[in-house]
């Protein structure tokens, strides 16, 4: 089967790839799981230092990296330069952390000297989206590589030439073969590699849909799986609040990447006494966005990845006006051979509107208004969802205790849901579980083996039970 790459902004190919072969499938695995032998006894510094390496490749090819990305999925220049310096920071992060993070810890025991060591497992498979097609890999082949895992990655289709530029600048590297592997396969057959009894666990970004095949079968074969799944993530802004600069946050929060971001601010809760005005602003904003090539520095308003993706979007506006909510502006596709569509700026989406519990993935904004700070968090918590959250306020103490009880897995105050290195990364409820990036991300795929002395040679306290 043939996997095309199609630029959104004019519809054109960009390259058909040819999918893997069973065949070659089993190769790839077979050479992840040799290649594990050697590696996992790889003192920590050896594998940091590749680490390091591959950050210094990327850091003088980014612009050929940033040139790929909006030419396979569409966002803007700027924002993908930004998502390189990102994946760098990663690459450096993890260079310079794991051996701390991978150090013996000693744990207080009266039955012994007991010591916790994180040893690594084996074959991680990867399965990653398109939004951020070198970020979202290198949150999860950077902290496993460190601690002595190998990865094979299975990156989106529409974005393979990412996914290849990634593989080279580990062949570049001089990675020991094997230790990163990516493979080329359309998304219905990537679960199947879970019954392979050389893969010890997975890890997907993407939707709920698709997690929940991955994370059954993971389950079936007994294997360690982290999600990382949708959002519809909730600002609230309250009335203490600072309003051109809250309105100047959210549409970063909101129309970054064009909407297509798990922890864009997909919920706009206003407290009553600042909406109107809050809404004018954005509003206006919203309808200054320029649409073009997005490699051109005067567009502001980039196309959403695929044809597909802007129908879904179309769809999701029209059934939200059917059930009874009101379309300020936009929701219109521009008439262009990319796909494009016009901000959508939606109200009175009410909980029996069946778009309340559905995420939005793209250029849409909802606002709800809230009578108080008890309101705002009841709307914000009625979701299926609980990846991440944010919070404006001039009153940080206020901020900080409407914060505390989001359902969510990170809060922000006074910025957009962000992602940096050293900041855990995850969710709860349906948006998924484990946890990517900082010290929890290097540890979720490791055994941590205790090791118990009886120093006194006594076998000490018999325990029955």
């Amino acid at each position: 089967m043939a996997i095309t790459s199609i630029n959104p902004y004019n519809g054109e190919t960009i390259a058909e790839y040819t999918e893997n072969t069973p065949q070659e499938l089993e190769q790839i695995i077979r050479r992840a799981n040799d290649a594990f032998q050697k590696w996992q006894h790889e003192p920590v510094s050896v594998r940091a230092g590749y680490l390091a390496k591959v950050a210094d490749l990327l850091e003088t090819r980014s612009e050929e990296a940033s040139e790929i990305i909006t030419n396979e999925m569409g966002k803007l220049l700027g924002e993908s330069r930004a998502e390189i310096k990102l994946t760098i920071s990663i690459l450096r992060y993890y260079a310079e952390h794991s051996e701390h993070f991978l150090q013996d810890q000693e744990v207080e025991s009266p039955i012994g000297k007991a010591t916790v060591q994180y040893r690594p497992i084996g074959v991680i498979l990867g399965i990653e989206p398109w939004n951020f097609p070198f970020y979202q890999i290198v949150r999860m082949a950077a902290p496993n590589i460190a601690c002595g895992n190998t990865v094979i990655m299975k990156q989106a289709s529409n974005v393979t030439g990412c996914a290849l530029f990634f593989q080279k600048l580990f062949d570049d590297a001089d990675v020991p073969n094997g230790v990163y592997n990516t493979i080329i396969l359309s998304g219905s057959k990537t679960s199947d590699l879970l019954n392979n009894d050389r893969i010890a666990g997975v890890s997907l970004t993407g939707s709920e849909k698709a997690g929940a095949v991955v994370a059954s079968v993971a389950a079936k074969n007994l294997k360690k799986s982290v999600m990382e799944l949708g959002g519809s993530d909730a600002l609230i802004v309250l009335d203490e609040v600072d309003l051109d600069k809250a309105v100047d946050l959210a549409m970063v929060a909101r129309m970054s990447n064009a909407g297509q971001v798990c922890i864009s601010s997909k919920r706009i809760i206003l407290h009553k006494n600042i909406a109107d005005g809050f809404m004018t602003r954005l509003n206006e904003k919203l309808s200054l966005l320029k649409p073009g090539n997005p490699l051109e520095k005067e567009t502001s308003l980039a196309p959403v990845n695929t044809e597909n993706a802007l129908e879904t979007l179309l769809d999701q506006v029209k059934r939200a006006v059917d059930n009874g909510a009101t379309l300020v502006q936009g929701g219109k596709k521009i008439e262009t051979d990319g796909f494009f569509m016009e901000p959508a700026v939606l109200t009175g989406i009410t909980p029996e509107n069946p778009l309340f519990y559905e995420e939005m993935f793209g250029p849409i904004v909802v606002y709800y208004i809230a009578e108080n700070d008890d309101e705002a968090i009841k709307i914000a918590n009625n979701s299926h969802y609980g990846l991440g959250g944010a919070v404006f306020s001039s009153n940080i103490e206020r901020a900080k205790q409407v914060a505390s009880k989001i359902e969510a897995g990170m809060v922000f105050i006074n910025t957009p849901t962000i992602s940096a290195p050293e900041l855990p990364f995850g969710g709860i409820k349906r948006s998924g579980y484990g946890r990517e990036l900082s010290g929890d991300g290097l540890h979720e795929f490791v055994n941590k083996k205790l090791i118990n002395v009886n120093e006194t040679g006594n076998f000490g306290p018999v325990f029955s039970v």
